[in-house]
């Protein structure tokens, strides 16, 4: 009976599985380069604990930019602790770069990084994605110079234009 219906279950199932990955950009290829990072200015909050949690406080300081009527800029992260050592424990500054001559909206921390040299991994995909496939590939780069990836990184998520395209994730290591 399997047999007969296995085109339909590809059809039903599979195909539209494999579009969705595809439109988010897991086909994608993550690109490295090494360029001048910087320079930054962003609000944010410390964080502490997994990083499947970190939404929560990147979704805290957005409330934060909405009611202080403030433009919030790139979805902006710098990853202090390698949560690879630790249990899936991460110390993060989570926030959003602010806009020129923007002020930090109120219960915010206010973040500069000066403009460096970096090793920058630039993919085109969504946020769910983004981040596993630029590590990835910053640490597959790595390795083949016998290095390995050094904390702190800086991750900046530009969201796309419209709901029908995916934004781009650049992550930013210092050279």
């Amino acid at each position: 009976m399997f047999r007969k219906q296995w085109p339909v279950f590809l059809l039903a199932f599979v195909l539209p599985i494999l579009l969705v990955y595809g439109w988010w950009g897991g086909f994608r290829a993550a690109s490295v380069t090494q360029v001048e990072g910087g320079p930054y200015r962003y609000a944010y909050l410390d964080y502490t604990g997994p990083i499947s949690a970190m939404r929560k406080t990147q979704k805290t300081v957005l409330q934060a930019f909405v009611q202080s009527r403030i433009q919030e800029g790139d979805t902006f992260t710098v990853l202090l602790s390698d949560p690879r050592s630790q249990s899936g424990q991460v110390r993060a500054q989570v926030g959003y770069t602010l806009m020129p001559g923007a002020a930090v909206p109120k219960g915010l921390k206010e973040g500069v990084i000066a403009r460096r040299p970096v090793l920058a991994v630039s993919v085109h995909a969504a946020i769910l994605l983004a981040p596993s496939k630029a590590y990835q590939a910053l640490y597959e780069y790595l390795q083949r110079q016998a290095h390995d990836i050094k904390m702190p990184t800086v991750e900046i998520y530009r969201p796309a234009e419209t709901v029908s395209e995916v934004g781009v994730f650049t992550l930013e290591m210092n050279r």
